[in-house]
């Protein structure tokens, strides 16, 4: 049981045995097979266990919002994840990959302008989260940032990463009715647009000074 001022984890990364890890797959993204044991609960150790993990590495996104009109900027695009789903296209917030050389809040700033158009000003930080620790190694930086909304606008995106980005501006009740309504699936979207309406009075105290 966990005692008051604890981390909730008894365990460490010393509570595991990695047997052996096995590159099955290595393309845009890498599929790793991974044999491993770990010390349970009730004591001892358990058997060796097999679980293959998508390697997807460390990501970053952030909401555009205009805290002048109260407005947010919303990306749609196209997504293999949902091509045979009801929306292939779905609504997000601007988000991507960290490489080796970058931080979290140089991607977001990047990232707003390839796949936006935008500037980003003030930024705070929201969470950092694992979308899907199960099977996937990818973690989460969300954030929210300040912009001005008036130059969102237009079809953006890398041409030789294939990407073909609509920009949405939308006022900040507008985006979170989609988000009650099922219509934003995204989970990093759905966290920012929770948490802006959850702070955006705070936030607008704060950037309106």
């Amino acid at each position: 049981m966990s005692q008051p001022g604890r981390p909730v984890s008894e365990f460490t990364p010393q509570d595991i045995e990695i047997v052996s890890k096995e590159t099955l797959f290595q393309g845009f993204f890498r599929m790793v097979k991974y044999r491993f044991k770990h010390k349970l609960f009730q004591g001892g150790w358990s058997e060796p266990i097999e679980r293959e993990l998508f390697e997807r590495g460390h990501a970053a996104a952030l909401l555009p919002y205009d805290v002048v009109r109260d407005q947010v900027v919303i990306i749609e695009q196209i997504r293999v994840g949902t091509l045979e789903q009801k929306r292939p296209w779905q609504l997000e917030i601007v988000a991507g990959i960290i490489d080796r050389d970058e931080s979290a809040l140089d991607v977001v700033r990047r990232e707003a302008v390839e796949e936006a158009g935008v500037e980003i000003g003030r930024i705070e930080t929201v969470t950092s989260y694992y979308p899907s620790a199960g099977g996937c190694s990818e973690k989460l930086d969300v954030y929210v940032g300040e912009v001005d909304s008036s130059q969102a606008k237009g079809i953006h995106g890398l041409d030789y990463e294939g990407e073909d980005i609509k920009v949405h501006v939308m006022s900040r009740q507008q985006a979170y009715q989609l988000v009650k309504d099922g219509v934003i699936e995204n989970g990093a979207s759905i966290i920012a647009l929770q948490w802006l309406e959850l702070n955006y009075e705070n936030l607008r105290t704060e950037w309106l000074k």
